[in-house]
């Protein structure tokens, strides 16, 4: 981490290597604005590239050995390897080359007051949430985001104060490259365990992350939150605040009521009311990411007029419970829910809305999470009404674990499978009906059925 600190005090151009990401693009807008002289690579046109060229970065399409030439330092995605013909090329040069993730902390050392929103569950809508707030109360935070924030139509912002809200991902121990004031944390559930191997190491991570923050705002209803802050060596320096439905939480959610699958609450502060809420976001669940979002924005010196404004006013991030379109009386909407404790959450949020039917297209991500967690995704994909599925993307994986959809699939009422897209929209458009909800789930590519979809509705 020292390393990349002191090149950047003196590096002059730094080049990117998938400058087109969502995780990306951000970093690359903070680092343009603080002075640097950028240039990148991607391998597909897309309008964050169209926004990144209008800041006058210079991108080239492919990735070329020459692409590298006096750079100062290359920053690649996790999705680059070494095998890569620009980080050859950097290697080979001598240039230091660093993962986005490296990157992102050192960032997140430039800033007096960083944020890091950090979970299992919830941390896009919650890190979204937080940014519409803060900017309606003025406070002018930089951001980075995992999905798409349409008040800003981006996955972050360059602001002038001190104060930066990041996202922050445990997978492969990312969020300890970091360095929080405040670390926000949502809750901890078994996931990435291919990783962690178990749950006392996942919470060890997720204490070592509070142990680096000088205030921690927790879950206080979520056991193993609790157990990962426990262990917190020095509480006593640090400022511990809870948020949950518990009246023993520092702030905490009363009088509850849920119309159409959206809540109204009144939020408590020590006992006190400070606010009633009435959601735009479905699910119960949408409850607690307020909490997290309104407890950080008050301990920031939010107004509660502001704080109330902006939550009410959030109607989601990119792919959280996105909706589409609604065409001939059918409703398309995208989630990116993918481990079973999130699509059962999404799952009933959208069984509670009112629909004629809601058909739920699902893709499991990664070999392991479907072969972990089996018996939960059978459980859990049995909500909606009927369950589409498409072959699991093996992403990173090779599947060592012989765990195919039809495995899920023979276990599930009401469900198929098929092979490609193509067949899945073809399908799920022949017995859609008018009343009916569309949704697509997973943190992959199924969102292109979703628009596939949609193209072939309006060709219809």
């Amino acid at each position: 981490m020292q390393q990349i600190d002191t090149l950047l005090k003196t590096a002059k151009h730094i080049h990117m290597i998938g400058i087109g990401g969502s995780g990306m693009c951000p970093l690359a807008e903070i680092l343009h604005t603080q002075g640097y002289m950028l240039t990148g690579s991607d391998n597909n046109e897309s309008t964050i590239l169209k926004r990144i060229r209008g800041m006058g970065i210079k991108v080239t399409m492919g990735h070329k050995p020459e692409s590298v030439d006096g750079a100062d330092m290359v920053i690649h995605t996790a999705a680059v390897n070494d095998s890569n013909p620009e980080v050859a090329a950097a290697k080979q040069k001598g240039i230091p080359t660093f993962e986005r993730s490296v990157l992102l902390g050192a960032v997140s050392r430039m800033f007096p007051n960083t944020v890091g929103v950090c979970g299992t569950h919830g941390k896009t809508t919650v890190t979204s949430m937080l940014t519409q707030i803060l900017m309606m109360a003025g406070k002018d935070p930089s951001v980075v985001i995992g999905g798409k924030l349409p008040l800003i139509d981006a996955y972050g912002r360059v602001g002038k104060s001190d104060l930066f809200v990041c996202e922050s991902c445990e997978f492969n121990n990312t969020f300890l490259k970091m360095s929080p004031h405040t670390a926000l944390i949502l809750n901890i559930d078994a996931d990435h365990m291919e990783f962690f191997k178990t749950m006392e190491n996942l919470k060890h991570s997720f204490t070592t992350f509070a142990n680096m923050s000088q205030n921690v705002i927790y879950n206080g209803d979520d056991e193993n939150t609790t157990d990962a802050v426990n262990q917190i060596e020095d509480k006593g320096s640090k400022t511990l605040l809870t948020f949950g439905l518990a009246e023993t939480n520092d702030y905490y959610a009363k009088n509850i009521k849920m119309v159409k699958s959206r809540a109204q609450f009144d939020v408590y502060k020590h006992g006190k009311k400070l606010m009633d809420v009435n959601l735009l976001v479905p699910g119960k669940h949408n409850v607690y990411n307020a909490l997290a979002a309104i407890a950080e924005a008050d301990f920031e010196g939010c107004d509660a007029a502001s704080i109330k404004k902006g939550v009410e006013t959030f109607g989601g991030a990119g792919r959280r419970f996105e909706f589409l379109a609604e065409i001939d009386g059918i409703t398309i909407a995208d989630d990116y829910a993918h481990h079973p404790a999130e699509l059962k959450v999404t799952l009933e949020a959208a069984m509670d809305m009112g629909y004629r039917r809601v058909i739920a297209v699902f893709q499991p991500f990664t070999y392991s999470r479907t072969y972990d967690h089996f018996d939960e995704f059978v459980e859990v994909l049995q909500i909606p009404d009927l369950c589409v599925m498409s072959e699991i993307m093996g992403s990173r994986e090779i599947n060592t674990y012989n765990i195919f959809t039809k495995d899920l699939a023979e276990k599930i009422p009401n469900s198929v499978w098929f092979n490609t897209f193509e067949e899945i929209a073809d399908y799920t458009l022949s017995i859609a009906k008018e009343g009916d909800l569309i949704i697509t789930l997973g943190c992959g590519d199924i969102y292109k059925a979703a628009f596939m979809m949609i193209e072939k509705m309006k060709d219809k």
